[in-house]
């Protein structure tokens, strides 16, 4: 028998609070065991992907306006253009994140 993940919440919310918090403790320790990520095994899916200019700026912690002028200065280039949309690769996200750091 597969449970959803909606089944799930509904028996954790009806645990007795010492059981959830033991059940969460067990999460914690055993899915999060391993602390030290590479950015491959994070964002390695994301590769080819490639973002609109909202979740550029989402991506890279900066407004909207500050991410237009990346692209207007020419630190930031977009992939593709479909219409008025403008489409930017990872890896050049990637890069101009870590020269802001």
């Amino acid at each position: 028998m597969t449970l959803s993940a909606e089944d799930i919440f509904d028996q954790v919310q009806q645990m007795p609070t010492k059981e959830r918090v033991k059940f969460f403790a067990l999460i914690a320790t055993n899915a999060f065991q391993k602390t030290d990520f590479s950015h491959e095994e994070v964002f390695g899916h994301l590769k080819s992907t490639s973002f609109t200019a909202d979740e550029a700026a989402q991506y890279l912690e900066v407004s909207m306006p500050t991410f237009r002028r990346y692209v207007q200065s020419g630190k930031l280039k977009p992939k593709s253009t479909i219409g008025r949309s403008q489409l930017f690769a990872s890896p050049d996200l990637r890069k101009l994140k870590m020269r802001l750091k």
